[in-house]
């Protein structure tokens, strides 16, 4: 849940470790180095999980679809059309941003796990513009992918919980992952775990608006309000990613613009459907 909004890059590789977007070109280079690989062969454990999580995804949008009334091949291509375009344009700014390590090392750097706040933006306007394109109505389309948001957010999180990919804030709780050279002193808040949890439950909420006959746009207000406040308190709880004296941790500052844009979306929703 804490990167949601990072899912359709990381669907094929690893997740990134924890700050690693901050990465310089020198820095890129030896990630790309160091990344485990075989022979005609590259599959992670998470990218298992992340292929998995996508089918279910599409999969699901295929009866969301008809509760909302649009015809699932249309929104089946639709969401194929996002997954594709999320990884073209990470792997076109991945380029963009070390050109250098490209041209040294192209296969392995277009398997690096790269997916920046920048990427998403500019996948959520590719999807925009095809959709307008198609003339599928956009609270619609929100509507029917918010809960296969929510089926894919458990599956990347039990994905990343399993690789331990995200470090939770040491505890005292008896369950948590062992923190790396404490002799099994120290534990670490199983955030992702949380994340895959929290999930789940959105999922089974927001199918159950699906079935209520909501008016158009309120199921894609009530995932954007909540999957921001599940990602702002989850982030309370993990490493801090932030400079000192920073307000917020990144994750936090975008967990605060999808709580707003989902409050705006229901308080500016149409009467009717």
């Amino acid at each position: 849940m804490k990167v949601q909004l990072q899912i359709l890059g990381r669907f094929l590789g690893q997740p990134p470790v924890h700050g690693a977007y901050g990465l310089g070109s020198m820095s890129l280079a030896g990630l790309a180095l160091a990344m485990p690989r075989l022979p005609g062969l590259r599959l992670p454990l998470y990218g298992v999980f992340a292929a998995v999580g996508m089918i279910a995804a599409l999969w699901l949008s295929q009866k969301t679809a008809v509760r909302v009334g649009l015809a699932a091949n249309r929104l089946w291509d639709a969401g194929l059309f996002v997954v594709m375009s999320g990884f073209v344009i990470s792997r076109l700014t991945l380029i963009a941003f070390d050109p250098r390590a490209f041209l040294r090392l192209p296969l392995v750097m277009l398997e690096l796990p790269s997916f920046t706040w920048s990427d998403a933006a500019l996948t959520a306007l590719a999807a925009g513009i095809y959709l307008r394109w198609k003339g599928i109505p956009l609270l619609a389309a929100l509507d029917a992918w918010a809960p296969c948001a929510a089926a894919l957010g458990a599956i990347l999180g039990l994905g990343r919980w399993q690789e331990g990919a995200d470090r939770g804030m040491p505890t005292h709780l008896p369950w948590g992952p062992v923190a790396p050279g404490s002799a099994g002193l120290t534990h670490l808040q199983p955030v992702d775990l949380y994340a895959a949890l929290a999930s789940l439950v959105l999922l089974l909420i927001l199918m159950k608006l699906l079935e209520s006959g909501s008016r158009r746009g309120r199921v894609a207000g009530v995932a954007l309000l909540a999957f921001g406040g599940v990602s702002f308190l989850l982030d309370m709880l993990t490493q801090p990613e932030g400079g000192p004296g920073a307000w917020l941790d990144p994750v936090q500052w975008l967990a605060v613009g999808l709580m707003l844009s989902g409050g705006l979306l229901l308080i500016f929703l149409p009467e009717a459907a």
